[in-house]
């Protein structure tokens, strides 16, 4: 049976620390004080008799408890919100908002062509997408903040709760602009990329560990002149104006290269292919505009086969 002593309040709070990893930032995010948001979780974390936050570091993490309660209380949040938007949708005749997270490389390559799908169905609903890191999409997935999100398989871990489709597969390119010296290089490209400036994934990117170990593979630990960065804009900019050479999802530059503005070096990269797909939440009961776009989106998924 419910505790009837659980409230709104107790579950905004433990959901906003939950996505901010930090009490301070969850209470200017809440507009209340800090000790406020700490006394609310605490009341929870008696009423559950568990501990569902712990020290991380120099923040705070969810303890296996935590993870356990999040997934099911963000599932509460969003069904909560769906109903409130549902009458509201209802005296505006309008449908239930569909709210999207991609990969950069998703938003180039596929989310045009599904979005011109889901248009054409007139459901009416208002859609919002969300282009970010794989990690961040995935942890407002499970806060209720977004209802899908299309991009690479996260770890198994990372995967509590939610539910994955697989859509297609997708490799990493080593991208430069048009005229590089390296195009038409066949030999000890890998050894003369230390005379260049890389653009490398942030260690935050899904893709970064099958870079890294790519890398490694082939004779270079160490990239002496590298930037992070997941910023596909700077990544352009960068490689119009330099001898940068970026390695990016295949997905984010495949237009590029196959305007001529970029070219992919002749490199095997195959064996940073990886799974890009559908992720709900596992218990989600979706509406049909959400089942409409998941449709769309598998359908525009399919052309690229």
């Amino acid at each position: 049976m419910i505790d009837q002593r659980i409230k709104f309040r107790h579950l905004q709070s433990f959901l906003e620390v939950a996505r901010q990893k930090s009490v301070m930032k969850a209470a200017e995010s809440l507009h209340v004080s800090q000790p406020a948001v700490t006394k609310t979780v605490r009341e929870l974390e008696e009423l559950l008799s568990v501990a569902l936050f712990e020290r991380d570091g120099r923040g705070i993490k969810l303890t296996r408890y935590g993870e356990i309660f999040l997934r099911h209380a963000g599932a509460t949040i969003s069904a909560l919100q769906q109903a409130v938007d549902s009458v509201s949708q209802e005296a505006e005749k309008t449908g239930p908002p569909v709210r999207i997270g991609a990969l950069p490389s998703v938003s180039t390559r596929i989310m045009p062509a599904a979005m011109q799908r889901f248009l054409a169905a007139e459901t009416g609903s208002p859609i919002k997408v969300v282009t970010g890191d794989n990690a961040v999409l995935l942890d407002q997935l499970r806060l209720g903040e977004l209802d899908m999100v299309v991009g690479r398989l996260a770890a198994p871990d990372k995967m509590t709760g939610l539910s994955f489709e697989h859509l297609y597969s997708e490799q990493v390119v080593f991208a430069v602009r048009a005229g590089h010296p390296l195009i038409g290089e066949k030999t000890a490209l890998f050894e003369r990329l230390r005379a260049y400036t890389v653009l490398m994934p942030t260690k935050t990117a899904i893709i970064r560990p099958f870079v890294e170990s790519f890398l490694i593979a082939n004779g270079v630990p160490v990239l002496p002149n590298q930037i992070e960065t997941v910023s596909d804009s700077f990544g352009r900019a960068f490689l119009k104006s330099s001898n940068a050479v970026w390695i990016i999802s295949e997905g984010v530059v495949s237009r590029d290269i196959g305007d001529g503005v970029l070219a992919a070096l002749p490199i095997d990269c195959s064996a940073t292919r990886g799974p890009v797909g559908l992720t709900i939440r596992a218990e989600a009961l979706l509406p049909s505009a959400h089942l409409v776009m998941m449709k769309a989106i598998r359908e525009a998924a399919a052309l690229l086969q």
